[in-house]
């Protein structure tokens, strides 16, 4: 991953660029929702410095080369309305886990999919992965939906695998294999 330059990826209706430290308010707006923060591991915001954290963290693991992470842009606003990405990266074993959210008021328009499609794509053509995991919460099905979308298969349940919150967490491990998904979606 070449660090120097951060690919932007566009869709029919996204641009998915890099974030940077004039995306903080609209960051803060989407992650100081509760729905949104709800399977996020961390606390809804309270704060334009938590965006501003976040955005720090994207680059951090860009310059670690251990993550990457875009944001969600309408092609037509360039407003930041989400996130997707890639973090523990494990190049040697030629692995990432995905992640990804979007502000609530877009949620069932598909935009989520095509951000998670495109980005997918980009991991397995250029950046060598030859499996993408989704940790996901049980309760959270919206985003289960979405990887069994694009083929990801539940491998199974990882008890008590996260301590967020004051709490330890359940995660499904799913994951997508890049043969699989290059049978099913002709790039």
């Amino acid at each position: 991953m070449d660090i120097d330059t951060f690919p932007v990826l566009e869709t029919a209706r996204l641009v998915l660029r890099k974030v940077i430290k004039d995306d903080a308010s609209s960051i803060f707006k989407y992650l100081s929702n509760e729905e949104v923060m709800k399977y996020y591991g961390l606390e809804p915001f309270k704060s334009i410095n938590d965006a501003l954290d976040e955005i720090s963290w994207y680059q951090s693991i860009h310059n670690d080369r251990t993550g990457i992470r875009w944001g969600i842009t309408l092609k037509e606003q360039g407003v930041v309305i989400g996130s997707c990405g890639f973090h523990n990266i494990v190049s040697k074993h030629f692995r990432s886990e995905i992640g990804f959210e979007l502000s609530q008021e877009l949620w069932g328009k598909g935009i989520a999919a095509e951000a998670v499609e495109a980005i997918i794509n980009y991991g397995f053509q250029h950046m060598n992965f030859h499996r993408i995991e989704a940790l996901i919460e049980p309760q959270n099905r919206s985003s289960q939906k979405l990887v069994e979308k694009f083929g990801f298969i539940k491998e199974g349940l990882l008890r008590d695998y996260e301590f967020t919150q004051g709490k330890f967490d359940d995660l499904y491990m799913y994951s997508l294999l890049k043969r699989d998904f290059d049978k099913n979606h002709k790039c």
